[in-house]
């Protein structure tokens, strides 16, 4: 294992509770963009740097560099800042749960993208966007990503952890316009591996995918406003169950008072048949085998058949909730926050069929953003479209349409869940970082929830 730079003499602790971390990444991004069938960018970005966090009684101190030389200055500077916070402003001691003592297996990439000639993944791209061509298509954008870090973890605890892992995958844009309407089709796939990613997707039929939902919406009607029996896609409910869920299940959230579910835990919150769970361990876009406090990854259920088992924990709350941590997470060499991996509606035993039939009401699909009030448990998502069901048929499309309701009422007016997960990835924001994750969920069928216009 290759050292981040720690002192070759140690740094002495005093007798009150001390501690430190030191995370090193070491990595590249590389993005390929084609804008209408052009080549708008190709660049490679290199990276590398240290942060490190420390401890003193109830104060973290910490701090960042970008020359792994320093990493023994950075760790005095960052204990420097602990003892300084907790004597202007002493707070009770900070304790650390436990790190689990678990070793993972690493997921190796079978196709390393730096192996792949760049003209390759030209190519690739230029498929794709090819693909997105047709009548009333006016623009188009294909978007090639893939990124690599090298990860070391060591504190001074005596624990040290090292792994590398690989994001990869591309998005894209097709517009379509009809005289005065323009509409627009968007499709993706990112994954954590390598170039083998794209053995996992079939990129062009996501293409036509996204140029016949630009067409779609150009031909799609008005939403109706009301109380209705609502089916949501695997990718809408999943952002619902990942956004007004998830981020209420965070324990930091919950400790900051900004939580519909604090004090929950052990009540039935939902129907019997939403089970939830967050799973680093999968491998999706949000897998990682360690976290950014080096404790390795396990899942979590947060809602057993509809009784809330658990919030996500760092080491500093899994003490405070009698949780598992395991859910620290850091964009670069940002400070660690509380933050999901793949959080997922788990699969009932309906098939789609069934989650249809007999249904009057509205069927929605995709996600195009929206917004949660995690502490009055409130939401509005606005759906990619919609169609009319009617009999359990699916009829009519319409566009700019929402879903808004109670998050808790939500959760307990899910009254059919559908045997076919699928995962969506994407970036969550949370503390001014961004780290990548995936929402899952099968079909499911929501009764009575507010449906109404979008902007």
């Amino acid at each position: 294992m290759s050292g981040v730079g720690f002192l070759s003499t140690p740094i002495l602790l005093s007798d009150t509770m001390e501690f430190y971390d030191v995370r090193e990444l070491d990595g590249y991004n590389v993005s390929i963009v084609y804008d209408n069938g052009e080549v708008d960018e190709i660049s490679e970005h290199f990276f590398k740097g240290g942060a490190v966090r420390a401890l003193v009684g109830g104060s973290f101190g910490f701090t960042s560099v970008d020359d792994l030389e320093k990493i023994g200055t950075a760790i005095k500077d960052a204990i420097a800042i602990a003892r300084k916070m907790d004597g202007l402003n002493p707070r009770p001691p900070i304790e650390l749960a436990p790190m689990p003592k678990l070793r993972k297996d690493v997921y190796k990439a079978k196709k390393d993208p730096a192996s792949v000639p760049l003209e390759e993944k030209q190519r690739l791209v230029k498929d794709i966007e090819e693909a997105l061509r047709g009548d009333l298509i006016k623009s188009t954008r294909v978007t090639y990503s893939e990124a690599y870090t090298h990860n070391i973890f060591k504190s001074s605890e005596g624990d040290e952890v090292e792994f590398e892992i690989y994001r990869t995958g591309f998005s894209c844009v097709a517009v379509a316009k009809d005289g005065g309407a323009m509409q627009m089709g968007r499709s993706s796939y990112f994954n954590v591996g390598g170039y083998e990613v794209f053995d996992q997707c079939d990129p062009l039929k996501l293409a036509e995918e996204a140029r016949k939902e630009a067409i779609t919406l150009l031909r799609a009607g008005s939403p109706p406003a009301g109380r209705f029996d609502v089916i949501l896609d695997p990718e809408l409910a999943g952002v619902f169950i990942h956004e007004a869920v998830g981020h209420a299940a965070e324990a930091d959230t919950v400790l900051e008072g900004d939580s519909c579910i604090e004090g929950m835990i052990g009540s039935t919150i939902g129907s019997e048949l939403v089970t939830v769970r967050d799973d680093p361990t999968l491998l999706r876009y949000g897998h990682y085998p360690y976290d950014s406090e080096g404790v390795p990854s396990q899942p979590t259920t947060i809602i057993e058949h509809g009784v809330l088992k658990s919030y996500l924990n760092s080491r500093e709350t899994a003490l405070k909730f009698s949780g598992h941590p395991g859910n620290a997470r850091s964009s670069g060499l940002m400070r660690p926050v509380v933050r999901m991996s793949n959080t997922f509606i788990e699969n009932e035993d309906m098939s789609v069929e069934e989650v249809f039939e007999g249904v009057d009401g509205v069927y929605l699909k995709g996600s195009r953003g929206g917004q949660v009030n995690t502490g009055e448990g409130i939401f509005q998502f606005n759906a990619v479209m919609g169609y009319i069901v009617e009999n359990g048929q699916i009829g009519k499309p319409i566009r700019d349409v929402s879903i808004s309701d109670s998050t808790l009422r939500t959760l307990k007016s899910i009254v059919r869940v559908a045997n076919d997960l699928e995962f969506h990835s994407g970036r969550c924001g949370k503390a001014g970082q961004s780290v990548p994750v995936a929402d899952g969920s099968p079909h499911i069928l929501v009764k009575d929830a507010v449906v109404g216009g979008s902007a």
